[in-house]
C-alpha cells in the first residue's frame, strides 16, 4: 500500500512521461553544452595565463557560438596582445635595419689598414682610439663595436650568425683584442674593458675567452682602483684596521655555517691568482700615477718575477694536495703567501690580506664578503634603508651630479632644491670626479648636522651655496604609476575596470604597513584587480616579503629556508587573519627582481597557491639568505650565505651563477607570460617611469616640458610588460564573469 501510494502519487501518462523526459534531456544537453562552453572559456584563459595567446584564440573561436559575450571580450584581449606583438616586432626589425645602415656607413669611411694598431714602440696617446674618443671619429673601433652589440641584440639567430662571420666584423673583433693588449701593457685595464671587452662579451656571450678575459680586466681595474685616493678616503685609510686574524676567524665561522660544502682548493688558487695580479698592477699603476705619495711603493720588476714564480710553486703545491685539502690547509696558504711576500715584493700587508680574502670569498658566491672596520657604518646604513640626510635622489648624467627627484617633506624639499639642479660641490669639494657612492657619503651625515651644497639651477649662470640641516630620512618603498605635483601617488591604472598598480621598490621595515594602507584605500574604491610591480626590486627583509605574501593567501607554506645539510630548516606559513579578497593578481618581474622579490613572486605563483600570474622575464636568481656575524672581531663583520630559499612546492630558487656554471638556464623564478624587453624598450620604459616618478617644486617652472608627466596611454605604450599584465588581469575578470554567468 505504501509503495502503491508512493507510485500513485508520482504517476503520469506515457505521453507526459515522454514529454518530461524530452524536456529533461534538452535541459541536460543545454547544461552540458553550457558547461562545455565555460570549459572552453576557462581553457582559453589558462592559455593566456601561460602566454599562449595564439592557442587561446582557437579555443575562443569555438566558444563564440554559445558564449558570445565573454568570448568576444577574450577575442579583444588576444587582438590587443597581437597589436602589441606586431608593434614590437616592427620596432625590432627597424632597429636591426638601422644598425645595419650604421654599420654600412662605418664600412664606407673606415680604412681597415688604419685600424691596425701601431707597434708598441711607436705607441702614444694620440695613436690609440680609446673609449673616450670623440664619438664621430670614423676610425673609432668602439663605435663599431657598439653598433655590432645593437645589431646582434635585434637580429634573428640566422642574421646574427651571418653577421659574426662577415670579414669586416671579424677584422674589427681581432683589432679590438689587439688594442686591448696594448692598453693592458700600459696599465689601462678599465679602458681595455670599457673600450673593447665589454662590447666583445656582449657581441658573442658564448665566447668563453671573451668572458674570462673581461673578468680578469675588471679584477685588475678593481685592484688599481683600490690604491687610488678618493674625495672620501685616502688609499691608506681604505685598508685601516684590516688584520689577518679577522679573516681566519671568518673562515672558522664559514666552516660551521656556510650553506654549502666549501671548495678550499678553488679558494686557494683564486686567492693566489689575485696576489699575483696585485703585484703586476702595483708595478704598472704606480709608475702611471702622478699622485703617488709613496705610501705603497711599487716593487721592482725583478721582485715581481720572483713573487710570481714563488706563487706558481705555491699553486702547484695546493693542486698536488687537492685530495683532503681543508680549512687549515687553506689558511696555511695565506701564511705562506705572506711569508713569500716578505721575502720578495714586500707588498703592503693589509691590502694583501684584503685582496686575498676578497678573491677567496668570491669563489663561494657574490654575497659572501668581509665587511672591514671602515666599511661597517656604510654597510649598516645600506641595510637599514633609512639614514640621516637631506632627502634627495641623485644621479650622474653627463658626468654632472644631478638631483633626480626629491622626497616630500624633507630638508631638501623645504630648502627649495629641485629635480634637475646640479650639485657642483659638497662642503667645498668639487663633485666632478666624485663617485655617486662618495657623493652620498658626503651629503649624508648625523642628524642635526649641516651640509653646504653649491647648487646650479637650469635657468641660472652661477651656483648658489645652500646650507641644509640633515634629518632622519626614510625612503618610501611603495609607489604608484605616477606622482602628482603634491607628491601623492596615483595607484589606479585602469579606472574603467578598477585595476590598481603598486610598485614595491624594496622590502624594508616600512613596506608592509605602507602596502596595507594602499590596499585598503584601493579596496574601499572598489578594486577588482591588482598589478604588483617587482621589477628592479633587489630584495630586502625576508620578514617583510613573507608578510606581503601573507596578505594574499589564507593558509599554507610561504617559504622554506634551508640551511646547511644537517641543520634544521625554518618555515613561514600564511595566516587567515588579514587576508585580502581573492581578486585577480599579476606580478611584474625582470632580471633585477632578486632575493625577497623572488620569494614574493615565486610563492604567489607557486602551484600550491596559484594566486598570481607572473609577467615579464626570469628573475635575477639570488635564492639565498645572508647572515651577518661579528665573530671576525676587531670591528669587522662577515656577511655570508647561510641558507637557500625553497618555494611552497619544494623547488629551490637557484643561483644564476651556479646554474650557468652547469650550463643551465632555470635560475631564479620564471614568468608565466614571458616578455623580455630589448634595450630600446627598456630605455623607453625607464624614461617614462622616471618622468612619472619625479617630484618637482610646484613653485618653479624653469624646467618647462623636461619633466612632463606621461599620460596613462603613453605609459602603457612605453611599457609592454605592464600593458600585457593589464590584459592578464582583464582576462581573470572575464573568466570569473563567465563562471558566474553559467
Amino acid at each position: 500500500m505504501a509503495f502503491s501510494s508512493w507510485f500513485g502519487g508520482h504517476s503520469c501518462s506515457a505521453q507526459s512521461a515522454r514529454s518530461l523526459s524530452s524536456a529533461a534531456t534538452k535541459e541536460g544537453k543545454a547544461a552540458t553544452e553550457g558547461s562545455a562552453q565555460v570549459d572552453l572559456i576557462s581553457e582559453a584563459c589558462r592559455r593566456i595565463y601561460q602566454g599562449l595567446f595564439d592557442e587561446a584564440d582557437g579555443l575562443i573561436q569555438k566558444a563564440k557560438a554559445s558564449n558570445g559575450r565573454q568570448a568576444e571580450q577574450l577575442e579583444r584581449i588576444v587582438q590587443e596582445h597581437e597589436h602589441i606583438s606586431q608593434r614590437r616586432q616592427a620596432a625590432r626589425a627597424e632597429a636591426y635595419a638601422e644598425q645595419l645602415r650604421k654599420l654600412e656607413e662605418l664600412k664606407a669611411v673606415v680604412d681597415l689598414s688604419r685600424i691596425d694598431p701601431p707597434p708598441v714602440a711607436e705607441l702614444d696617446e694620440d695613436a690609440l682610439l680609446l673609449a673616450d674618443d670623440e664619438p664621430n671619429e670614423p676610425n673609432n673601433v668602439t663605435d663599431i663595436l657598439a653598433v655590432l652589440v645593437k645589431a646582434t641584440e635585434f637580429a634573428t639567430e640566422p642574421q646574427k650568425a651571418a653577421l659574426l662571420v662577415d670579414p669586416f666584423v671579424q677584422k674589427v673583433l681581432q683589432v679590438s683584442v689587439d688594442r686591448s693588449v696594448i692598453l693592458e701593457a700600459e696599465g689601462k685595464w678599465l679602458d681595455a674593458y670599457a673600450g673593447y671587452y665589454y662590447w666583445l662579451k656582449a657581441i658573442d656571450p658564448n665566447n668563453r675567452g671573451y668572458s674570462e678575459h673581461a673578468e680578469e680586466l675588471l679584477d685588475k681595474a678593481g685592484i688599481a682602483g683600490s690604491f687610488r685616493d678618493s674625495p672620501c678616503e685616502t688609499r691608506k685609510e681604505r685598508f685601516d684596521g684590516i688584520e689577518e686574524r679577522m679573516f681566519e676567524r671568518a673562515m672558522d665561522a664559514l666552516s660551521l655555517h656556510y650553506v654549502n660544502s666549501i671548495d678550499y682548493v678553488r679558494m686557494a688558487t683564486e686567492a693566489i691568482t689575485r696576489c699575483d695580479h696585485l703585484a703586476q698592477v702595483l708595478v704598472i699603476a704606480s709608475v702611471r700615477d702622478p699622485n703617488a705619495d709613496g705610501s705603497y711603493p711599487a716593487p721592482t720588476p725583478e721582485k715581481v718575477t720572483a713573487w710570481s714564480v714563488a706563487l706558481m710553486g705555491l699553486r702547484e703545491e695546493v693542486e698536488a694536495r687537492a685530495q683532503g685539502f681543508g680549512k687549515d690547509d687553506f689558511l696555511a696558504v695565506l701564511k705562506k703567501a705572506l711569508a713569500l711576500n716578505d721575502a720578495t715584493v714586500q707588498l703592503p700587508r693589509r691590502p694583501l690580506v684584503a685582496h686575498f680574502s676578497e678573491a677567496a670569498l668570491k669563489t663561494l658566491d657574490p654575497y659572501t664578503v668581509m665587511v672591514w672596520p671602515r666599511q661597517v657604518q656604510d654597510f649598516e646604513k645600506m641595510m637599514m634603508n633609512e639614514f640621516s640626510g637631506i632627502g634627495i635622489e641623485i644621479s650622474k648624467p653627463r658626468g654632472l651630479l644631478t638631483i633626480a627627484s626629491l622626497l616630500p617633506d624633507t630638508p631638501a624639499y623645504r630648502a627649495g632644491l629641485d629635480a634637475g639642479d646640479v650639485i657642483e660641490a659638497v662642503d667645498g669639494l668639487p663633485t666632478k670626479d666624485m663617485s655617486l657612492t662618495c657623493a652620498v657619503k658626503k651629503i649624508t651625515g648625523p642628524r642635526g648636522t649641516t651640509v653646504t651644497l653649491a647648487v646650479k639651477r637650469p635657468a641660472e649662470d652661477r651656483a648658489e651655496e645652500i646650507t641644509i640641516t640633515r634629518d632622519r630620512i626614510i625612503v618610501p618603498t611603495i609607489r604608484g604609476w605616477q606622482r602628482t605635483e603634491a607628491g601623492m601617488w596615483l595607484y589606479v591604472v585602469d579606472p574603467i575596470h578598477q585595476i590598481g598598480y603598486v610598485r614595491i621598490t624594496s622590502f624594508s621595515g616600512e613596506t608592509v604597513g605602507d602596502f596595507e594602507r594602499v590596499l585598503r584605500e584601493l579596496e574601499s574604491q572598489g578594486l577588482k584587480g591588482l598589478i604588483v610591480d617587482l621589477r628592479f626590486n633587489t630584495g630586502g627583509l625576508l620578514d617583510s616579503a613573507v608578510k606581503v605574501v601573507d596578505k594574499f593567501i589564507q593558509e599554507g607554506l610561504i617559504v622554506r629556508t634551508q640551511p646547511k645539510v644537517g641543520m634544521i630548516p625554518s618555515y613561514e606559513y600564511a595566516h587567515r587573519r588579514g587576508t585580502h579578497p581573492n581578486y585577480p593578481l599579476v606580478i611584474l618581474i625582470n632580471s633585477s627582481s632578486a632575493s625577497a622579490s623572488e620569494i614574493v613572486a615565486g610563492a604567489l605563483a607557486d602551484a600550491r597557491h596559484g594566486r598570481a600570474v607572473l609577467v615579464g622575464s626570469r628573475t635575477h636568481g639570488k635564492g639565498s639568505v645572508q647572515g651577518i656575524t661579528h665573530y671576525p672581531g676587531g670591528g669587522a663583520q662577515l656577511k655570508y650565505t647561510m641558507a637557500y630559499y625553497h618555494l611552497p612546492s619544494g623547488q629551490r630558487v637557484k643561483s644564476r651563477e651556479a646554474v650557468e656554471r652547469e650550463g643551465g638556464k632555470d635560475w631564479g623564478v620564471g614568468p608565466n607570460v614571458e616578455m623580455e624587453l630589448d634595450s630600446n624598450e627598456l630605455r623607453a620604459m625607464i624614461e617614462v617611469q622616471r618622468d612619472n616618478d619625479v617630484l618637482v617644486q610646484a613653485a618653479r617652472d624653469e624646467h618647462g616640458d623636461s619633466y612632463k608627466k606621461r599620460t596613462l596611454e603613453e605609459t602603457l605604450e612605453a611599457d609592454p610588460q605592464l600593458a600585457v599584465g593589464l590584459l592578464v588581469v582583464k582576462t581573470r575578470l572575464i573568466e570569473a564573469d563567465a563562471l558566474v554567468a553559467n
